[in-house]
């Protein structure tokens, strides 16, 4: 088994778009998806670190209003503005938005039609709310177009002429993955034409081109797995390129593979147990030996079956990174860890 921190699968090329490559800096925006419990904020904090490093700018954003950014980089709630979070190793900086569909909205009412004021009038007898409440696939043009813009935001004074070197979106989870990036789909029955559907396309240009890819994070726990394979091919149907595979919370084996193998069995040598537990100046009755060894059992049961769900993500034919289970709760600092992690396995170069 490959110990947290280094890649444990490059396979095949997966299906990308004309012109994409695997290099990071083929992609200006990373989506990162994964179940509910498996970290994804937390890699995509990371990850949006790692990008950054060696003096990039780079921004984190939300979309599902839960202001869990602000949270992991232990700072005040987002306002619907890009604010600094964060600076990487090399001079890099981490800025971060939280975008909401009604401030969206605005936005872009504003931006094309010069009609904020008549749009906060509609905010205030709760048009917006009952409009994408019963069109979500509106609110979801609206997310994913300001991320488009973020994106694509020029200046002339960077290098790359751009804004941002690249963005990092923390998506919604796995199940609804491939319906909220695959917006033009989602409004074609809502909109055969004018500035809906525009917008709709005009964000699929970006979700379908080189500049994106989608990561996935994920547990060595049937859940989580099942729910990475089901969208790793929804992504792919939707004609979306797939980027890596994040293993998170990895747990290193305390067992050497042949002790993994008798205590699965339940054959462990109980004799020799009892003798080392002496020199250690434990006394060894009956009754925790056998509890000892019934612990063993059910490890040697788990890192079976963990080993089983790696071989099921190796399967996906998408490189493979693994980040270690963090006992005392994610801060800033294992931002930071993690990020170096990423870098360290070539998820980022």
């Amino acid at each position: 088994m490959a110990e947290p921190g280094t890649v444990v699968g490059v396979t095949s090329q997966d299906t990308l778009p004309p012109g994409a490559t695997r290099g990071p800096w083929s992609c200006r925006l990373h989506v990162v998806t994964g179940k509910g419990g498996t970290g994804k904020t937390t890699v995509a904090g990371a990850l949006a670190v790692a990008l950054a490093t060696g003096g990039r700018r780079v921004l984190l954003t939300e979309v599902e209003g839960r202001q869990q950014i602000a949270q992991l980089f232990d700072t005040p709630p987002l306002p619907y503005a890009e604010r600094k979070v964060a600076s990487a190793p090399g001079g890099g900086e981490v800025f971060a938005l939280a975008i909401d569909a009604e401030e969206a909205l605005l936005e872009y009412l504003e931006m094309f039609y010069n009609l904020r004021r008549a749009g906060r009038a509609l905010g205030k007898i709760g048009a917006i709310d009952f409009a994408t409440t019963i069109a979500p696939g509106v609110r979801d043009v609206l997310l994913t177009g300001k991320v488009k813009e973020a994106v694509n935001r020029p200046d002339a004074t960077r290098p790359g002429g751009r804004s941002y070197d690249a963005v990092v979106l923390d998506a919604p989870p796995t199940g609804r993955i491939a319906r909220f990036l695959n917006v033009s789909a989602e409004v074609a029955g809502l909109a055969k034409m004018g500035p809906i559907r525009t917008q709709a396309d005009s964000v699929m240009a970006v979700m379908r081109s080189a500049a994106t890819v989608v990561h996935f994070v994920t547990l060595l726990e049937e859940m989580p797995i099942q729910e990475t394979v089901d969208g790793v091919a929804e992504v792919r149907t939707a004609g979306l390129a797939v980027g890596g595979v994040i293993v998170n919370m990895i747990r290193k084996p305390l067992l050497a593979a042949d002790d993994i193998e008798r205590a699965s069995a339940n054959e462990l040598d109980l004799e020799g147990l009892v003798a080392g537990m002496k020199e250690a100046g434990i006394q060894a009755g009956v009754e925790l030996v056998g509890a000892l060894a019934a612990e063993a059992a059910q490890h040697a049961r788990r890192v079976r079956l963990e080993a089983a769900e790696r071989a099921e993500v190796e399967t996906l034919g998408r490189p493979v990174y693994e980040l270690p289970l963090v006992a005392d709760g994610v801060d800033v600092g294992v931002i930071y860890r993690f990020a170096d992690l990423l870098r360290k396995q070539r998820m980022v170069g």
